[in-house]
C-alpha cells in the first residue's frame, strides 16, 4: 500500500514537472512581449530585430503547443531546445541591448538550464506511458547544462555584488549561509556533470529552488529599483527558474 502511494506521488510530481516545462514557452513569450513593450516606452530596442522576433515567438509558441498536447513531445522538446539555443545566441551576438556582466550570467545561465530541461524532456523522461526507451545521451547532455547553470550560481554568489547582497539581505546566517549555499550548489553541480546521484541531487535542488524563487528572485523591488533590472526582465528570469524547477522535478521523480 505504501509503495503504491509513493509511486503515485512520484508520478504526480513527475507529471507536474513536465506540465511546468512544456508550458514554459507560453510564459516566456508573454514576458518577452511585455518586456519589449516596456522598452518601447523608453525607445529601447528588443534583443532580436523585429522581423525575426515574430518568427522567434511563433516558433516558441508552436513548440510549446505541441509539447503541451503531448503530440510528438520528444521531437518538439528537442526542437524547443535547438530554438532556444539559437534565439539566445542571436540575442547575445546581436548586441542590440547592453547588459551588465552579472546580469548576463543570470540570463544566459538560466537559458542554458532551460535548454537542458528540454533535452531531458526530449530524452523521454517524465512520460507516464513510455513506449520507447529513454535516450540516455540526451538526458546526460541536459544534466550537463543544468550543472553549468549551478556553476554559474556559485560564480555569481562569489563574484557578483548584486547576487551576494540579494542573499545576504534576505536569508538568516549572513556570510556563513551564503558560503554554505556555495558549497551545496557546487556539490550538486558536480553530481549533474558527473552523472552520479543525479536523482538525489535533483531532490535536494527541488527543495532549494522554490525558496530561491520566492525569497531571492521574488524580491522585485531589490532587482528592479536597486539593481536596475527591467521589471519584465526580472519576471522572465523568475519564469525561467520555475521552468528549471519543472525539469528538476522530472529528474527527481522519474524512474
Amino acid at each position: 500500500m505504501a509503495a503504491a502511494t509513493r509511486k503515485k506521488a512520484l508520478r504526480f510530481f513527475s507529471q507536474f514537472g513536465a506540465f511546468i516545462l512544456t508550458r514554459f514557452g507560453f510564459w516566456n513569450c508573454f514576458c518577452m512581449l511585455m518586456l519589449f513593450a516596456e522598452r518601447a516606452d523608453v525607445k529601447r530596442k528588443p534583443d532580436i530585430q523585429v522581423p525575426y522576433l515574430y518568427l522567434d515567438l511563433g516558433a516558441a509558441v508552436l513548440c510549446a503547443s505541441f509539447m503541451s498536447f503531448g503530440v510528438k513531445r520528444r521531437w518538439f522538446a528537442l526542437a524547443a531546445a535547438i530554438h532556444l539555443a539559437l534565439s539566445t545566441y542571436v540575442s547575445y551576438v546581436g548586441g542590440q541591448v547592453h547588459y551588465a556582466d552579472w546580469l548576463k550570467v543570470r540570463m544566459y545561465s538560466r537559458a542554458m538550464a532551460i535548454i537542458g530541461g528540454f533535452l531531458v524532456l526530449a530524452s523521454g523522461a517524465g512520460e507516464v506511458y513510455r513506449q520507447k526507451p529513454r535516450t540516455r545521451s540526451l538526458q546526460s547532455t541536459g544534466q550537463v547544462f543544468l550543472g553549468i547553470y549551478l556553476i554559474c550560481m556559485v560564480y555569481s554568489l562569489q563574484h557578483s555584488k548584486e547576487d551576494r547582497l540579494a542573499y545576504l539581505d534576505h536569508i538568516p546566517g549572513g556570510e556563513i549561509t551564503v558560503q554554505l549555499l556555495v558549497l551545496v550548489f557546487g556539490v550538486l553541480a558536480l553530481s549533474y556533470l558527473s552523472g552520479y546521484y543525479v536523482r538525489l541531487a535533483s531532490q535536494i535542488l527541488a527543495v532549494l529552488l522554490p525558496l530561491v524563487v520566492l525569497f531571492i528572485d521574488g524580491n522585485i523591488g531589490y532587482w528592479h529599483r536597486t539593481c536596475r533590472v527591467e521589471f519584465w526582465n526580472q519576471i522572465k528570469l523568475i519564469g525561467q527558474n520555475v521552468g528549471i524547477f519543472g525539469a528538476v522535478l522530472i529528474l527527481a521523480t522519474d524512474s
